[in-house]
Protein backbone atom coordinates (compact mmCIF):
# COMPACT_ATOMS: atom_id res chain seq x y z
CA UNK A 1 0.00 0.00 0.00
CA UNK A 2 1.08 3.28 -1.05
CA UNK A 3 1.74 6.46 1.45
CA UNK A 4 -1.14 8.38 -0.84
CA UNK A 5 -3.86 5.34 -0.69
CA UNK A 6 -3.14 4.81 3.13
CA UNK A 7 -3.75 8.51 3.70
CA UNK A 8 -6.72 8.68 1.16
CA UNK A 9 -8.59 5.97 3.43
CA UNK A 10 -7.74 7.33 6.96
CA UNK A 11 -9.12 10.94 5.70
CA UNK A 12 -11.46 9.71 3.95
CA UNK A 13 -13.04 7.21 7.55
CA UNK A 14 -11.56 10.06 9.35
CA UNK A 15 -14.31 12.44 7.93
CA UNK A 16 -17.26 10.07 8.31
CA UNK A 17 -17.05 11.04 11.88
CA UNK A 18 -16.94 14.79 11.35
CA UNK A 19 -19.73 14.40 8.69
CA UNK A 20 -22.02 11.86 10.17
CA UNK A 21 -21.46 11.71 14.02
CA UNK A 22 -21.06 15.24 14.87
CA UNK A 23 -24.27 16.34 16.48
CA UNK A 24 -24.65 12.63 17.99
CA UNK A 25 -21.48 11.85 20.04
CA UNK A 26 -19.11 13.60 21.35
CA UNK A 27 -15.56 13.70 19.80
CA UNK A 28 -14.15 11.09 21.87
CA UNK A 29 -16.85 8.69 21.48
CA UNK A 30 -16.46 8.67 17.94
CA UNK A 31 -14.46 5.42 17.80
CA UNK A 32 -16.77 3.22 19.33
CA UNK A 33 -18.62 3.67 15.96
CA UNK A 34 -16.03 4.20 13.63
CA UNK A 35 -13.93 1.31 14.52
CA UNK A 36 -15.91 -1.51 14.93
CA UNK A 37 -17.99 -0.16 10.98
CA UNK A 38 -14.23 -0.11 9.41
CA UNK A 39 -13.95 -3.87 10.33
CA UNK A 40 -17.18 -4.82 9.80
CA UNK A 41 -17.32 -2.95 5.96
CA UNK A 42 -13.77 -4.77 5.47
CA UNK A 43 -15.46 -8.43 6.81
CA UNK A 44 -18.65 -7.42 4.20
CA UNK A 45 -16.84 -6.05 0.97
CA UNK A 46 -14.77 -9.75 1.33
CA UNK A 47 -17.66 -11.49 1.49
CA UNK A 48 -19.50 -9.37 -1.49
CA UNK A 49 -18.45 -11.70 -4.05
CA UNK A 50 -19.74 -15.03 -2.69
CA UNK A 51 -22.84 -13.52 -0.92
CA UNK A 52 -25.38 -15.20 -3.22
CA UNK A 53 -23.83 -18.43 -3.21
CA UNK A 54 -23.78 -18.38 0.38
CA UNK A 55 -27.36 -17.71 0.69
CA UNK A 56 -27.96 -20.71 -2.36
CA UNK A 57 -26.18 -23.18 0.17
CA UNK A 58 -27.40 -22.09 3.60
CA UNK A 59 -30.79 -21.98 2.17
CA UNK A 60 -30.24 -25.65 0.63
CA UNK A 61 -28.98 -26.68 4.36
CA UNK A 62 -31.55 -25.45 6.02
CA UNK A 63 -33.88 -28.02 3.57
CA UNK A 64 -31.67 -30.78 4.46
CA UNK A 65 -32.10 -30.26 7.98
CA UNK A 66 -28.56 -30.23 8.45
CA UNK A 67 -27.53 -27.79 11.90
CA UNK A 68 -23.93 -27.67 11.39
CA UNK A 69 -23.39 -25.74 8.63
CA UNK A 70 -19.71 -23.91 9.51
CA UNK A 71 -17.74 -26.38 7.41
CA UNK A 72 -19.57 -25.65 4.12
CA UNK A 73 -20.61 -22.38 4.57
CA UNK A 74 -17.03 -21.59 5.04
CA UNK A 75 -15.77 -23.40 1.91
CA UNK A 76 -18.74 -21.84 0.10
CA UNK A 77 -17.56 -17.86 1.27
CA UNK A 78 -13.70 -18.90 0.71
CA UNK A 79 -12.95 -17.59 4.22
CA UNK A 80 -13.68 -18.96 7.60
CA UNK A 81 -16.34 -16.53 8.57
CA UNK A 82 -19.48 -15.92 6.51
CA UNK A 83 -22.91 -14.17 7.30
CA UNK A 84 -25.98 -15.86 6.20
CA UNK A 85 -28.13 -13.08 6.28
CA UNK A 86 -30.08 -11.06 3.05
CA UNK A 87 -28.15 -8.16 3.48
CA UNK A 88 -24.89 -6.38 2.90
CA UNK A 89 -23.92 -3.13 3.80
CA UNK A 90 -25.51 -1.91 -0.04
CA UNK A 91 -28.57 -4.27 0.69
CA UNK A 92 -29.11 -2.37 3.92
CA UNK A 93 -29.65 1.31 1.93
CA UNK A 94 -32.32 -0.67 0.05
CA UNK A 95 -34.93 -0.08 2.86
CA UNK A 96 -33.83 2.95 4.74
CA UNK A 97 -37.90 2.66 6.90
CA UNK A 98 -36.32 -0.78 8.19
CA UNK A 99 -32.32 -0.22 8.40
CA UNK A 100 -32.13 -0.54 12.38
CA UNK A 101 -34.24 -4.08 12.33
CA UNK A 102 -31.86 -4.94 8.99
CA UNK A 103 -28.87 -4.19 10.75
CA UNK A 104 -29.09 -5.65 13.66
CA UNK A 105 -30.44 -8.78 11.04
CA UNK A 106 -27.53 -8.40 9.18
CA UNK A 107 -25.03 -8.52 12.74
CA UNK A 108 -27.06 -11.57 13.86
CA UNK A 109 -26.45 -13.29 10.41
CA UNK A 110 -22.12 -13.28 11.34
CA UNK A 111 -21.14 -16.99 12.05
CA UNK A 112 -19.88 -16.97 15.83
CA UNK A 113 -15.93 -16.08 15.05
CA UNK A 114 -17.27 -12.47 13.80
CA UNK A 115 -20.32 -12.55 16.63
CA UNK A 116 -17.17 -12.12 19.30
CA UNK A 117 -15.59 -9.54 17.37
CA UNK A 118 -19.05 -7.23 17.47
CA UNK A 119 -19.36 -8.23 21.66
CA UNK A 120 -16.06 -7.09 22.23
CA UNK A 121 -17.03 -4.06 20.20
CA UNK A 122 -20.03 -3.41 21.98
CA UNK A 123 -21.23 -2.42 19.11
CA UNK A 124 -24.94 -3.63 19.62
CA UNK A 125 -25.18 -1.11 22.11
CA UNK A 126 -24.89 1.78 20.03
CA UNK A 127 -28.06 0.91 17.49
CA UNK A 128 -30.46 2.57 19.67
CA UNK A 129 -28.47 5.90 20.17
CA UNK A 130 -27.68 5.68 16.06
CA UNK A 131 -31.53 4.83 15.46
CA UNK A 132 -32.74 7.92 17.55
CA UNK A 133 -30.12 10.31 16.22
CA UNK A 134 -31.20 9.32 12.46
CA UNK A 135 -27.58 8.52 11.06
CA UNK A 136 -27.61 4.84 10.35
CA UNK A 137 -28.25 5.18 6.80
CA UNK A 138 -26.24 7.96 6.23
CA UNK A 139 -23.27 6.10 8.29
CA UNK A 140 -23.34 2.80 6.15
CA UNK A 141 -23.92 5.07 2.99
CA UNK A 142 -20.97 6.38 3.89
CA UNK A 143 -18.77 3.57 4.34
CA UNK A 144 -20.39 1.75 0.91
CA UNK A 145 -18.65 5.27 -1.21
CA UNK A 146 -16.76 3.83 -4.25
CA UNK A 147 -14.12 6.11 -3.33
CA UNK A 148 -12.69 4.21 -0.99
CA UNK A 149 -11.84 0.56 -1.53
CA UNK A 150 -10.96 -1.31 2.13
CA UNK A 151 -11.40 -5.18 0.53
CA UNK A 152 -8.00 -6.89 -0.06
CA UNK A 153 -9.17 -7.39 -3.49
CA UNK A 154 -8.62 -5.15 -6.29
CA UNK A 155 -11.48 -2.70 -7.87
CA UNK A 156 -11.97 -3.25 -11.42
CA UNK A 157 -13.85 -1.52 -14.37
CA UNK A 158 -16.08 -3.94 -17.24
CA UNK A 159 -13.06 -4.40 -18.94
CA UNK A 160 -10.94 -6.40 -15.88
CA UNK A 161 -8.62 -3.17 -15.87
CA UNK A 162 -8.02 -2.51 -11.79
CA UNK A 163 -9.54 0.80 -11.29
CA UNK A 164 -8.42 1.13 -7.32
CA UNK A 165 -5.80 -1.41 -5.90
CA UNK A 166 -6.20 -3.57 -2.41
CA UNK A 167 -6.17 -2.99 0.69
CA UNK A 168 -3.55 -5.54 2.36
CA UNK A 169 -3.50 -6.81 5.78
CA UNK A 170 -0.90 -4.79 6.51
CA UNK A 171 -1.92 -1.81 5.16
CA UNK A 172 -5.30 -2.57 6.64
CA UNK A 173 -2.91 -2.51 9.94
CA UNK A 174 -1.79 0.81 9.07
CA UNK A 175 -5.16 1.97 8.75
CA UNK A 176 -6.28 1.36 11.84
CA UNK A 177 -3.34 2.39 13.77
CA UNK A 178 -3.74 5.90 12.58
CA UNK A 179 -7.26 6.14 13.22
CA UNK A 180 -6.08 4.48 16.69
CA UNK A 181 -3.85 7.30 16.91
CA UNK A 182 -5.67 10.30 16.31
CA UNK A 183 -8.96 9.15 18.04
CA UNK A 184 -6.39 8.90 21.21
CA UNK A 185 -4.98 12.17 20.23
CA UNK A 186 -8.51 14.04 20.54
CA UNK A 187 -8.91 12.36 23.92
CA UNK A 188 -5.82 13.59 25.33
CA UNK A 189 -5.26 10.26 25.94
CA UNK A 190 -1.33 8.02 25.23
CA UNK A 191 -1.46 8.03 21.48
CA UNK A 192 0.43 4.80 20.83
CA UNK A 193 -0.99 2.43 24.30
CA UNK A 194 -1.72 -0.24 21.40
CA UNK A 195 0.44 -0.24 19.10
CA UNK A 196 4.01 0.35 17.90
CA UNK A 197 5.50 2.59 15.25
CA UNK A 198 6.28 0.46 12.69
CA UNK A 199 9.81 1.13 11.63
CA UNK A 200 10.15 0.10 14.85
CA UNK A 201 8.53 -3.58 14.28
CA UNK A 202 10.23 -4.10 11.09
CA UNK A 203 13.73 -3.25 13.09
CA UNK A 204 12.85 -6.19 15.21
CA UNK A 205 11.90 -8.30 12.92
CA UNK A 206 15.49 -7.95 11.11
CA UNK A 207 16.89 -8.43 14.69
CA UNK A 208 14.55 -12.00 15.23
CA UNK A 209 15.01 -13.59 11.54
CA UNK A 210 17.79 -12.14 9.63
CA UNK A 211 20.51 -14.53 12.19
CA UNK A 212 18.44 -17.18 10.44
CA UNK A 213 19.08 -16.51 7.23
CA UNK A 214 18.91 -19.98 4.76
CA UNK A 215 18.19 -21.95 8.26
CA UNK A 216 14.62 -21.63 8.14
CA UNK A 217 13.32 -24.78 5.92
CA UNK A 218 9.93 -25.81 4.71
CA UNK A 219 8.00 -26.31 7.59
CA UNK A 220 5.52 -24.87 10.04
CA UNK A 221 6.38 -22.22 12.60
CA UNK A 222 4.78 -20.64 15.13
CA UNK A 223 4.95 -16.46 15.99
CA UNK A 224 3.63 -15.21 19.34
CA UNK A 225 3.31 -11.75 20.80
CA UNK A 226 1.57 -11.52 24.52
CA UNK A 227 0.76 -8.33 24.31
CA UNK A 228 -0.61 -8.40 20.38
CA UNK A 229 -2.85 -5.05 20.38
CA UNK A 230 -3.86 -5.06 16.93
CA UNK A 231 -2.05 -6.98 15.78
CA UNK A 232 0.65 -5.47 14.10
CA UNK A 233 3.71 -6.92 15.04
CA UNK A 234 2.38 -10.26 14.04
CA UNK A 235 1.16 -9.06 10.40
CA UNK A 236 5.02 -7.53 10.04
CA UNK A 237 6.77 -10.48 11.41
CA UNK A 238 5.04 -12.88 9.63
CA UNK A 239 5.63 -10.78 6.23
CA UNK A 240 9.44 -10.69 6.83
CA UNK A 241 9.67 -14.31 7.53
CA UNK A 242 8.05 -15.15 4.42
CA UNK A 243 10.60 -13.27 2.27
CA UNK A 244 13.12 -15.35 3.58
CA UNK A 245 11.22 -18.69 3.16
CA UNK A 246 7.90 -18.22 1.22
CA UNK A 247 7.69 -21.94 1.38
CA UNK A 248 7.33 -22.35 5.00
CA UNK A 249 4.25 -22.02 6.69
CA UNK A 250 3.77 -19.42 9.65
CA UNK A 251 0.76 -19.40 12.30
CA UNK A 252 0.49 -16.39 14.16
CA UNK A 253 -0.69 -16.66 17.96
CA UNK A 254 -1.40 -14.00 20.04
CA UNK A 255 -3.17 -12.21 23.35
CA UNK A 256 -4.94 -8.63 24.13
CA UNK A 257 -6.46 -7.56 26.88
CA UNK A 258 -8.23 -4.14 25.48
CA UNK A 259 -11.35 -5.52 24.13
CA UNK A 260 -11.44 -2.97 21.41
CA UNK A 261 -8.20 -3.88 19.84
CA UNK A 262 -8.71 -7.57 20.84
CA UNK A 263 -11.53 -7.43 18.13
CA UNK A 264 -9.22 -5.33 15.25
CA UNK A 265 -6.72 -8.23 15.52
CA UNK A 266 -8.72 -10.94 15.57
CA UNK A 267 -10.73 -9.31 12.73
CA UNK A 268 -7.22 -9.80 10.69
CA UNK A 269 -6.67 -12.87 11.32
CA UNK A 270 -10.20 -14.27 10.04
CA UNK A 271 -9.05 -12.65 6.81
CA UNK A 272 -5.38 -14.07 6.49
CA UNK A 273 -7.64 -17.43 6.83
CA UNK A 274 -6.01 -17.68 10.50
CA UNK A 275 -7.65 -19.43 12.91
CA UNK A 276 -8.95 -17.18 15.51
CA UNK A 277 -8.68 -19.11 18.28
CA UNK A 278 -5.44 -18.49 17.90
CA UNK A 279 -5.99 -14.74 19.66
CA UNK A 280 -6.66 -15.16 22.76
CA UNK A 281 -8.98 -12.75 25.11
CA UNK A 282 -7.76 -11.19 28.53
CA UNK A 283 -4.88 -10.80 30.33
CA UNK A 284 -1.29 -12.56 30.04
CA UNK A 285 -0.30 -12.83 33.31
CA UNK A 286 -3.08 -13.88 35.22
CA UNK A 287 -4.64 -16.00 32.19
CA UNK A 288 -1.96 -17.36 29.59
CA UNK A 289 -4.29 -18.11 26.65
CA UNK A 290 -1.37 -20.72 25.25
CA UNK A 291 -0.02 -22.31 28.39
CA UNK A 292 0.84 -25.85 26.67
CA UNK A 293 2.74 -24.38 23.86
CA UNK A 294 6.02 -23.08 22.95
CA UNK A 295 7.40 -20.79 20.02
CA UNK A 296 9.48 -20.34 17.35
CA UNK A 297 9.32 -16.54 17.69
CA UNK A 298 8.18 -14.08 19.94
CA UNK A 299 7.79 -10.29 19.10
CA UNK A 300 6.25 -8.11 21.32
CA UNK A 301 6.13 -4.24 22.90
CA UNK A 302 4.59 -5.23 26.70
CA UNK A 303 3.27 -2.01 29.03
CA UNK A 304 5.88 -1.00 31.02
CA UNK A 305 5.52 1.45 34.37
CA UNK A 306 1.86 -0.44 34.52
CA UNK A 307 0.82 -2.02 37.81
CA UNK A 308 -0.49 -6.17 37.63
CA UNK A 309 -2.49 -5.35 40.93
CA UNK A 310 -5.10 -7.07 38.70
CA UNK A 311 -3.15 -9.92 38.40
CA UNK A 312 -1.91 -9.80 41.36
CA UNK A 313 -4.44 -13.08 43.29
CA UNK A 314 -3.45 -15.19 40.11
CA UNK A 315 -0.15 -15.14 40.49
CA UNK A 316 0.83 -15.15 44.32
CA UNK A 317 -0.86 -16.59 47.44
CA UNK A 318 0.00 -14.11 50.01
CA UNK A 319 3.91 -14.34 49.79
CA UNK A 320 4.33 -17.67 47.28
CA UNK A 321 4.47 -17.55 43.79
CA UNK A 322 1.61 -19.89 42.09
CA UNK A 323 2.19 -19.42 38.74
CA UNK A 324 5.32 -21.51 37.31
CA UNK A 325 6.31 -19.07 35.00
CA UNK A 326 6.82 -16.59 37.60
CA UNK A 327 8.65 -18.69 40.09
CA UNK A 328 12.21 -17.02 39.55
CA UNK A 329 10.62 -13.80 41.80
CA UNK A 330 7.98 -11.17 40.98
CA UNK A 331 9.17 -7.47 40.42
CA UNK A 332 7.21 -4.71 42.46
CA UNK A 333 3.75 -4.19 41.77
CA UNK A 334 3.61 -1.29 39.93
CA UNK A 335 5.74 -2.00 37.13
CA UNK A 336 5.04 -6.00 35.44
CA UNK A 337 6.98 -5.70 32.08
CA UNK A 338 9.56 -8.25 33.47
CA UNK A 339 6.94 -10.25 33.88
CA UNK A 340 6.26 -10.42 30.31
CA UNK A 341 9.86 -11.45 29.95
CA UNK A 342 9.18 -14.30 32.23
CA UNK A 343 6.28 -15.48 30.01
CA UNK A 344 8.16 -15.03 26.77
CA UNK A 345 11.24 -17.65 28.67
CA UNK A 346 8.41 -20.21 29.61
CA UNK A 347 7.68 -20.35 26.31
CA UNK A 348 10.76 -21.21 24.71
CA UNK A 349 11.17 -24.37 22.73
CA UNK A 350 14.03 -26.31 24.39
CA UNK A 351 14.30 -29.39 21.63
CA UNK A 352 14.08 -27.20 18.56
CA UNK A 353 17.75 -27.44 16.50
CA UNK A 354 16.93 -23.39 16.04
CA UNK A 355 16.16 -23.20 19.55
CA UNK A 356 13.57 -19.61 19.81
CA UNK A 357 14.14 -16.15 19.50
CA UNK A 358 12.48 -12.99 20.73
CA UNK A 359 12.46 -9.58 20.49
CA UNK A 360 10.41 -7.26 23.48
CA UNK A 361 10.59 -3.62 24.49
CA UNK A 362 11.39 -2.28 27.47
CA UNK A 363 11.92 1.20 29.20
CA UNK A 364 15.17 1.61 31.70
CA UNK A 365 13.47 0.30 35.05
CA UNK A 366 13.49 -3.55 33.54
CA UNK A 367 18.11 -2.93 33.48
CA UNK A 368 18.42 -2.02 36.82
CA UNK A 369 15.55 -1.50 39.56
CA UNK A 370 15.75 -4.02 42.47
CA UNK A 371 17.95 -4.82 45.09
CA UNK A 372 19.90 -8.01 45.31
CA UNK A 373 17.39 -10.70 46.08
CA UNK A 374 14.36 -8.33 44.84
CA UNK A 375 12.67 -9.46 42.22
CA UNK A 376 13.54 -7.69 39.02
CA UNK A 377 17.57 -8.31 40.13
CA UNK A 378 16.27 -12.35 40.69
CA UNK A 379 14.91 -12.36 36.59
CA UNK A 380 18.12 -10.78 35.53
CA UNK A 381 20.24 -13.22 37.06
CA UNK A 382 18.01 -15.71 35.55
CA UNK A 383 18.13 -14.21 31.74
CA UNK A 384 22.03 -13.55 32.17
CA UNK A 385 23.28 -16.96 33.96
CA UNK A 386 20.88 -19.05 31.51
CA UNK A 387 22.55 -17.30 28.83
CA UNK A 388 19.43 -15.95 27.69
CA UNK A 389 19.86 -12.54 26.70
CA UNK A 390 21.70 -11.93 23.35
CA UNK A 391 21.58 -8.19 22.86
CA UNK A 392 19.75 -5.05 24.32
CA UNK A 393 20.12 -2.00 22.37
CA UNK A 394 19.72 1.35 23.34
CA UNK A 395 16.89 3.41 20.82
CA UNK A 396 16.72 7.32 20.54
CA UNK A 397 14.64 9.19 23.01
CA UNK A 398 10.98 10.63 21.12
CA UNK A 399 10.76 7.61 18.93
CA UNK A 400 7.46 6.70 20.47
CA UNK A 401 3.95 8.16 20.51
CA UNK A 402 3.13 7.94 23.68
CA UNK A 403 6.97 7.91 25.74
CA UNK A 404 9.65 10.08 25.00
CA UNK A 405 11.59 8.06 27.78
CA UNK A 406 14.98 5.85 26.69
CA UNK A 407 13.68 2.55 25.36
CA UNK A 408 15.34 -0.59 25.15
CA UNK A 409 14.92 -3.91 22.49
CA UNK A 410 16.08 -7.02 24.52
CA UNK A 411 16.68 -10.10 21.87
CA UNK A 412 16.62 -12.97 23.84
CA UNK A 413 18.00 -16.80 22.01
CA UNK A 414 18.40 -19.86 24.25
CA UNK A 415 20.65 -21.23 21.19
CA UNK A 416 23.23 -18.76 20.75
CA UNK A 417 25.87 -19.44 18.00
CA UNK A 418 29.17 -20.68 19.61
CA UNK A 419 30.58 -17.14 19.55
CA UNK A 420 28.05 -15.27 21.64
CA UNK A 421 27.86 -18.07 24.26
CA UNK A 422 28.21 -16.81 27.64
CA UNK A 423 28.55 -13.25 26.32
CA UNK A 424 25.92 -9.88 25.97
CA UNK A 425 26.33 -7.32 23.06
CA UNK A 426 24.94 -3.85 24.29
CA UNK A 427 24.36 -1.81 20.92
CA UNK A 428 24.00 2.29 21.34
CA UNK A 429 21.92 3.97 18.54
CA UNK A 430 20.91 7.05 20.56
CA UNK A 431 23.09 9.96 18.38
CA UNK A 432 21.55 11.40 15.51
CA UNK A 433 23.34 9.37 13.17
CA UNK A 434 21.15 6.04 13.32
CA UNK A 435 17.83 8.43 13.14
CA UNK A 436 16.27 11.27 11.60
CA UNK A 437 13.61 13.87 13.08
CA UNK A 438 10.19 14.13 11.41
CA UNK A 439 9.29 17.32 10.24
CA UNK A 440 6.26 17.20 12.15
CA UNK A 441 5.86 15.29 15.60
CA UNK A 442 2.93 12.64 15.81
CA UNK A 443 2.11 12.75 19.82
CA UNK A 444 5.19 12.41 21.64
CA UNK A 445 6.53 11.11 18.70
CA UNK A 446 9.66 13.23 16.89
CA UNK A 447 12.04 11.08 15.54
CA UNK A 448 12.07 8.03 13.30
CA UNK A 449 14.64 5.13 11.63
CA UNK A 450 14.43 5.08 7.78
CA UNK A 451 15.27 2.19 6.09
CA UNK A 452 19.00 2.61 5.94
CA UNK A 453 18.89 3.32 9.58
CA UNK A 454 17.23 -0.20 10.12
CA UNK A 455 20.12 -1.76 7.48
CA UNK A 456 22.78 -0.17 10.12
CA UNK A 457 21.45 -1.18 13.46
CA UNK A 458 20.76 -4.43 12.13
CA UNK A 459 24.18 -5.15 10.65
CA UNK A 460 25.15 -3.68 13.97
CA UNK A 461 23.58 -6.57 16.38
CA UNK A 462 25.16 -9.49 12.77
CA UNK A 463 28.54 -8.20 13.20
CA UNK A 464 29.15 -8.47 16.61
CA UNK A 465 32.69 -6.72 16.90
CA UNK A 466 33.80 -4.23 19.76
CA UNK A 467 33.45 -0.60 18.54
CA UNK A 468 31.71 2.60 19.79
CA UNK A 469 28.38 1.59 19.50
CA UNK A 470 28.64 -2.07 20.15
CA UNK A 471 30.06 -3.52 23.31
CA UNK A 472 30.32 -6.85 23.57
CA UNK A 473 30.71 -8.09 27.30
CA UNK A 474 30.76 -11.47 29.70
CA UNK A 475 27.56 -12.24 31.27
CA UNK A 476 29.33 -12.57 34.27
CA UNK A 477 30.28 -8.51 34.09
CA UNK A 478 26.76 -7.87 34.42
CA UNK A 479 26.88 -9.28 38.15
CA UNK A 480 28.04 -8.27 41.55
CA UNK A 481 27.94 -9.96 45.13
CA UNK A 482 26.78 -7.95 47.75
CA UNK A 483 27.87 -7.66 51.20
CA UNK A 484 26.86 -6.43 54.28
CA UNK A 485 29.44 -4.31 56.16
CA UNK A 486 28.89 -4.25 59.87
CA UNK A 487 30.41 -2.38 63.07
CA UNK A 488 30.52 -2.79 66.37
CA UNK A 489 28.34 -1.32 69.23
CA UNK A 490 29.84 0.77 71.92
CA UNK A 491 28.78 1.31 75.60
CA UNK A 492 29.08 4.28 77.19
CA UNK A 493 32.53 4.44 77.81
CA UNK A 494 33.52 3.60 74.47
CA UNK A 495 33.83 -0.41 74.59
CA UNK A 496 32.54 -2.70 72.08
CA UNK A 497 29.74 -4.70 73.07
CA UNK A 498 29.57 -8.30 72.78
CA UNK A 499 27.54 -11.27 72.81
CA UNK A 500 27.69 -14.56 74.55
CA UNK A 501 30.27 -16.18 72.08
CA UNK A 502 32.61 -13.03 72.69
CA UNK A 503 31.56 -11.81 69.25
CA UNK A 504 31.30 -8.09 68.08
CA UNK A 505 26.90 -6.91 68.14
CA UNK A 506 26.37 -5.38 65.18
CA UNK A 507 25.36 -1.98 65.05
CA UNK A 508 22.14 -2.09 62.95
CA UNK A 509 22.25 2.46 62.70
CA UNK A 510 26.18 1.63 61.16
CA UNK A 511 25.22 -1.48 58.79
CA UNK A 512 25.80 -0.85 55.12
CA UNK A 513 26.44 -2.71 52.00
CA UNK A 514 29.01 -2.92 49.22
CA UNK A 515 28.52 -3.94 45.77
CA UNK A 516 31.39 -6.35 44.46
CA UNK A 517 31.96 -7.06 40.61
CA UNK A 518 31.44 -10.98 40.17
CA UNK A 519 34.92 -10.92 38.80
CA UNK A 520 36.58 -9.10 41.97
CA UNK A 521 37.81 -11.29 45.32
CA UNK A 522 35.29 -10.57 47.93
CA UNK A 523 38.01 -10.62 50.69
CA UNK A 524 40.76 -8.39 48.58
CA UNK A 525 37.87 -5.81 48.11
CA UNK A 526 37.29 -5.36 51.12
CA UNK A 527 40.86 -5.48 52.58
CA UNK A 528 41.29 -2.89 50.14
CA UNK A 529 38.49 -0.97 49.78
CA UNK A 530 36.83 -1.06 53.43
CA UNK A 531 39.44 -1.81 56.46
CA UNK A 532 41.55 1.00 55.37
CA UNK A 533 38.53 3.06 56.26
CA UNK A 534 36.91 1.32 59.36
CA UNK A 535 39.42 -1.02 60.43
CA UNK A 536 36.63 -3.01 62.96
CA UNK A 537 34.77 -3.97 60.08
CA UNK A 538 33.43 -7.33 59.20
CA UNK A 539 31.31 -9.13 56.92
CA UNK A 540 29.50 -12.49 56.88
CA UNK A 541 29.94 -14.34 54.04
CA UNK A 542 26.52 -16.57 54.06
CA UNK A 543 24.92 -13.21 54.25
CA UNK A 544 26.10 -12.32 50.69
CA UNK A 545 24.16 -11.71 48.04
CA UNK A 546 23.99 -12.03 43.95
CA UNK A 547 22.62 -9.51 41.73
CA UNK A 548 22.84 -8.22 38.17
CA UNK A 549 22.37 -4.78 36.64
CA UNK A 550 22.54 -3.51 33.16
CA UNK A 551 24.33 0.35 32.93
CA UNK A 552 24.28 1.40 29.77
CA UNK A 553 25.73 4.99 31.05
CA UNK A 554 28.50 2.73 32.38
CA UNK A 555 29.64 1.65 29.27
CA UNK A 556 28.73 4.42 26.41
CA UNK A 557 28.97 7.74 28.39
CA UNK A 558 31.04 10.32 26.74
CA UNK A 559 31.96 13.02 28.61
CA UNK A 560 31.53 16.42 26.77
CA UNK A 561 34.09 19.30 27.84
CA UNK A 562 32.62 22.33 29.27
CA UNK A 563 32.51 25.47 26.98
CA UNK A 564 35.24 27.87 27.23
CA UNK A 565 35.30 30.42 30.01
CA UNK A 566 35.20 33.69 27.16
CA UNK A 567 32.13 31.87 25.65
CA UNK A 568 29.98 31.66 28.92
CA UNK A 569 30.88 35.28 30.25
CA UNK A 570 30.20 36.70 26.54
CA UNK A 571 26.74 34.99 27.12
CA UNK A 572 25.88 36.30 30.48
CA UNK A 573 27.14 39.58 29.16
CA UNK A 574 25.06 39.70 26.19
CA UNK A 575 21.86 38.81 28.66
CA UNK A 576 22.58 41.50 30.88
CA UNK A 577 22.49 43.76 27.70
CA UNK A 578 19.42 42.41 27.04
CA UNK A 579 17.85 42.50 30.66
CA UNK A 580 19.35 46.73 30.71
CA UNK A 581 17.35 47.35 27.26
CA UNK A 582 14.16 45.56 28.73
CA UNK A 583 14.28 47.61 31.67
CA UNK A 584 15.12 50.86 29.80
CA UNK A 585 11.87 50.82 28.07
CA UNK A 586 9.46 49.50 30.56
CA UNK A 587 10.61 52.65 32.59
CA UNK A 588 10.07 55.13 29.75
CA UNK A 589 6.67 53.43 28.64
Amino acid sequence: MNQTQHNAIVNFIWSIADDVLRDVYTRGKYRDIILPFTVLRRLDAILEPTKDKVLEMHQKLNEMKIDNQSPQLRKTSGYVFYNTSNYTFKRLLNEPGNIRQNLETYLDGFSSNVQDIISKFKLRNQLETLEEGNITFPLIEKFCSSTINVSPNPVTDKDGIVVMEGLTNLGMGYVFEELIRKFNEENNEEAGEHFTPREIIKLMTHLIFEPLKGKIKDGTYLIYDPACGSGGMLTEAEHFAKNLNPKATFHLYGQEVNPETYAICKADMLIKDEDPEKIAFGSTLSKDGFPNLQFDFMISNPPYGKTWKVDKDAILDKKEIIDPRFTVGVPRINDGQLLFVMNIVSKLKKNSPLGSRAATIHNGSALFTGDAGQGETEIRKYLLENDLLEAIIALPNDLFYNTGIPTYIFILNNKKDENRKGKLQLISVTTEQFYSKMRKPLGKKRVEFTAAHIRTITDLFLNFENNENSIILDNEDFGYSQITVHRPQRDENGNIIRDSKKKPKSDTALKDKENIPLKEDIDAFFEKEVLPFAEDAWYNPKETKIGYEINFAKYFYKHKAPRALEQISADIFKIEEETEHLLKEIVEA
